[in-house]
């Protein structure tokens, strides 16, 4: 198979990684790709943006399919774009991606068809975001309506942050047109965990979960980022669980979506609290997470081209996927002062000291003349390490990232402390 890869993040390189294991691949194209992707596939000057661009490209190459990683093409309707011209791209159409980019749609979508969440309101300027969240009271969760790149999530806990949240939405608009509305919700206590189902529409594969970490300080402390690290399974993961959460929330989505006559295909990713009540669904995206894929990706024992085709031909029945019993750990080297101002282009060194019970993926780095990597964004590197269990998984994770190195380099060193 030839296939297409969509996107340029450490994501996209776990994604690359996993298809250049599979006896189905003849050639791994990545567009835009980083230069780890490099290393396993051919990066194309294509951003993952230029829909009419990938659709020309993949048509001119014959690609058998394209697998999307980000949101961003999804929600401008790659996967309409492309089975308009008969070609197989992996991921849900833009209408079904709506469960992603609008969050209004999503509260709407959920609380239609019986899907346990929080309760929230959904407001469009500012005297009335400060009404609703005096109304909710402290603490009180703010959201950019659309898609925001993992940033537009405010969890305040006084008068002052709900203020700074809904002048940065509403007034500054800093998330553009995403914050045309503002969501407000009531805030939940109890375990976060992202849940990750493959479906054709009909059929479900098992699920597995994994823990990530948003802020960008030990101990969650400071502002929320794309992602820090993460760790699967978590402690509290088990049948019971799994089974509830499939029924009551991953199998009502699938029928809610057939109802509306918009089948869904492709990956369901939950956010989820687990409360004292019970699982509620913090939101929903559309895709693979980022580092959460860096996580699941080393515990997958299936192919994922087939399972990616079997998903678009409603086939998935005839896959087994299976999702190993090992843990993994995943922790993200980032630029001092992401998320907010850094700078880049520092060498980074230490990579070929990385030992196999490690694998790195990259993100924000470009390759030099010299043939050097160096730093090209904020999240730079993930390390990602299996282990018998979480402690022996954690270990190699940091044994492995202390050994790596750049000016200004940071990462959280409490990524499933005393788990």
């Amino acid at each position: 198979m030839r296939v297409l890869l969509v996107g340029s993040g450490g994501r996209e390189h776990a994604l690359a990684w996993k298809i250049g294991q599979s006896p189905l691949l003849e050639e791994l194209f990545i567009a835009p790709g980083n230069a780890g992707t490099a290393s396993v596939g051919t990066n194309l000057s294509i951003q993952d943006s230029d829909i009419n661009g990938l659709s020309e490209y993949a048509t001119s190459k014959n690609i058998d399919l394209t697998i999307v990683g980000p949101e961003g093409p999804l929600a401008a309707g790659l996967v309409d774009k492309f089975s308009a011209v008969g070609l197989k791209a992996f991921g849900p159409n833009r209408r079904a991606a709506q469960l992603e980019w609008s969050k209004t749609f999503a509260k709407t979508f959920m609380k239609d068809n019986d899907i346990p969440t929080s309760d929230s309101l959904t407001v469009n300027t500012r005297d009335e975001a400060v009404r609703a969240a005096d109304a909710f009271g402290l603490p009180v969760v703010l959201k950019a309506d659309g898609l925001a790149a993992g940033k537009g999530v405010y969890i305040c806990e006084s008068v002052k942050e709900v203020r700074t949240a809904i002048d940065d939405i509403v007034v500054k608009r800093i998330f553009g047109k995403s914050g045309d509305s503002l969501v407000i919700e009531e805030y939940l206590t109890g375990s976060e965990l992202s849940v990750f189902a493959f479906s054709d529409g009909k059929t479900i594969s098992p699920l597995v979960a994994a823990c990530d970490y948003k802020r960008i300080g030990n101990y969650d402390q400071g502002p929320n980022t794309g992602g820090m690290g993460a760790y699967s399974p978590a402690p509290f993961w088990n049948p019971s669980l799994e089974d509830q959460i499939g029924k009551e929330v991953v199998e009502k989505t699938l029928l809610g979506m057939q109802r509306i006559h918009n089948e869904y295909s492709g990956v369901l990713f939950v956010g989820l609290m687990v409360t004292e009540s019970g699982p509620k669904v913090l939101e929903f995206n559309c895709r693979l997470g980022d580092p959460e894929t860096q996580t699941i990706m080393p515990l997958l024992e299936a192919d994922i081209l087939e399972m990616s085709m079997a998903c678009i031909d409603g086939d998935l029945e005839s896959v087994e996927v299976k999702w190993s019993e090992e843990s993994c750990v995943t922790v993200v080297l980032a630029s001092e002062g992401y998320p907010a101002t850094y700078d880049t282009g520092f060498p980074i060194t230490g990579l070929e000291n990385v030992s196999d019970k490690s694998t790195v993926f990259h993100a924000g780095t470009i390759l030099s003349t010299n043939g050097t990597f160096n730093t090209s964004g904020g999240r730079v590197l993930s390390v990602s390490s299996k282990g018998r269990n979480l402690n022996e998984a954690k270990m190699n994770t940091y044994g492995n990232i202390n050994k790596i190195g750049f000016k200004n380099s940071y990462f959280r060193d409490d990524i499933a402390l005393g788990i």
